[in-house]
């Protein structure tokens, strides 16, 4: 009984990461990462950890761009050059056995940062779209270097693309949500296949499409809510909300808190 119920509550919880991060167009990979790492599936290593989030990311973050797609929010000259970078290096980053608490500690001040910049830098209250592209080149370098980080680690990116974008005024909080599910999407297909082409392929089917019904039942709602429901600021506020959570995370297991 306690092991039925201890298996509902973890899909309960998947879902609900799910509707979070796809409101604000991500995959949820660092949520379920952390959520899987307090259970009985925790004693896996980190491949398999990686591989299940990756294949829950294509799932959420599939879902999540076509509904902001669908509403409009998407702009394709913006997000190409981040996406034609990223793939290549993402693949590299699947590809590579790594595990370095140097990047754990420089990826929470990263999002807390990030988080607090975005919180707190003052914006008119609009619902405008806009789009802002930087010169290719940057958009290039920021798109090698957040796929290969994607890789290494098991994510899907968005947690580093999306605040990127809005700091530096590249466009609107909801266009933003619809390029971070795209990027998102083909990050965690490269990383998965990356890491496939190294012998690591480690998924368990059996273990996978119980989760897989859970994240889809919350992608929907939160993709859903984000792209039709959720104003420009709110979409904003949900993106600082995820950050900061994602960091919690990293800094306690870092400080050996978390279990």
């Amino acid at each position: 009984m306690e092991e039925v119920l201890g298996e509902l509550l973890l899909l309960v919880s998947l879902s609900l990461i799910a509707a979070m991060y796809a409101s604000v167009g991500h995959g949820g990979a660092s949520g379920y990462l952390a959520v899987l790492s307090l259970t009985v599936y925790a004693s896996n290593d980190s491949i398999w950890l990686k591989q299940h989030a990756w294949t829950l990311n294509l799932l959420v973050a599939g879902m999540a761009f076509f509904a902001y797609k669908k509403g409009g929010f998407f702009d394709s000259k913006l997000a190409i050059p981040f996406i034609v970078a990223s793939i290549p290096a993402a693949l590299i980053g699947g590809y590579l056995r790594i595990n370095d608490d140097i990047y754990d500690t420089l990826l929470s001040i990263t999002l807390v940062f990030a988080a607090w910049k975005l919180y707190t830098t003052k914006s008119k209250e609009s619902e405008d779209l806009f789009s802002n592209p930087p010169p290719v080149y940057v958009a290039l370098i920021v798109g090698v270097i957040i796929g290969l980080l994607s890789g290494m680690i098991g994510v899907g990116g968005g947690i580093f693309l999306s605040p990127i974008i809005l700091l530096f005024g590249w466009s609107d909080p909801k266009t933003t949500a619809g390029i971070a599910a795209v990027f998102i999407w083909v990050n965690s297909a490269a990383g998965l296949i990356g890491s496939s082409i190294s012998g690591q392929n480690v998924i368990e089917f059996d273990v996978l499409i119980p989760f897989a019904i859970a994240v889809l039942i919350g992608g929907y709602m939160g993709s859903k809510f984000g792209s039709e429901k959720f104003s420009q600021t709110a979409v904003r506020n949900t993106l600082v909300s995820v950050m900061l959570i994602a960091a919690i995370r990293q800094i306690l297991e870092l400080l050996g808190l978390w279990f």
